[in-house]
């Protein structure tokens, strides 16, 4: 089985979540950006960009609503 040399690997998982996350709050390195674009798959950052946004905006809206129930109590 041929194994790709690690500049034509793909992004693990975990490297692609940390893109993720570093591209929602406008930090990533040019870097990560080059390997995501030359190696990733953009369907996949899509997926994890969406399923990070709407996680991230329902902890939101938890702590919104937990903070107006204290302040209510």
């Amino acid at each position: 089985m041929d194994k790709l040399p690690p500049a034509n690997k793909p992004p693990t998982f975990w490297q692609m979540l940390h893109s993720v996350i570093a591209a929602a709050f406008g930090v990533q390195s040019s870097k990560n950006r080059a390997r995501d674009f030359s190696n990733g798959k953009p369907v996949h950052f899509v997926m994890m960009g969406l399923l990070f946004t709407i996680l991230f905006a329902s902890i939101l809206l938890g702590v919104v609503q937990l903070v107006v129930h204290l302040a209510n109590s």
